[in-house]
């Protein structure tokens, strides 16, 4: 999913392993996460992606300043759907803390390490029929008195 600023912008979803740079994409304001070799297509995450920085987290908090946070392991998630016109993608770290994607300084490495689990009714399909079968309990009838 990409934020609703970025829909203008060709985008394809994340794949496992891939590492992403931060990038502001032309003709826009927002920032989001690209290929260095293609970097006019924003990738776009599901929230629960988990996501390994290659350094600290760096972020601009208000227009002049720019803040640290020293850890290096997030999830991608998004926050506030319900307020329309409002950018939604956010890093989430483990204390809970949130930085909206559009904040976060340009040129910072992004290794996918998972997806999230995928919850389309075809792939519960799929694990069903890979499961073993299995007998159906039988039904006692009791009759109380």
């Amino acid at each position: 999913m990409c934020d609703y600023s970025l829909h203008a912008v060709a985008s394809r979803p994340a794949k496992v392993g891939e590492t992403l740079i931060s990038t502001t994409f032309r003709g826009t304001a927002t920032r989001g996460f690209a290929l260095e070799s293609e970097p006019t297509v924003a990738v776009c995450m599901l929230p629960g992606t988990e996501l390994a920085f290659a350094e600290d987290v760096r972020y601009d908090s208000r227009w002049l300043w720019t803040r640290t946070i020293r850890e290096r392991v997030a999830k991608f998630n998004t926050i506030e759907k319900h307020i329309p016109d409002r950018h939604h993608d956010a890093i989430e770290f483990a204390d809970g803390r949130h930085v909206l994607v559009t904040q976060l300084c340009e040129g910072q490495r992004v290794t996918v390490l998972q997806l999230p689990v995928s919850k389309q009714p075809g792939e519960r399909r799929e694990i069903a029929e890979e499961a073993p079968a299995q007998q159906p309990t039988p039904i006692r009838r009791i009759s109380i008195t």
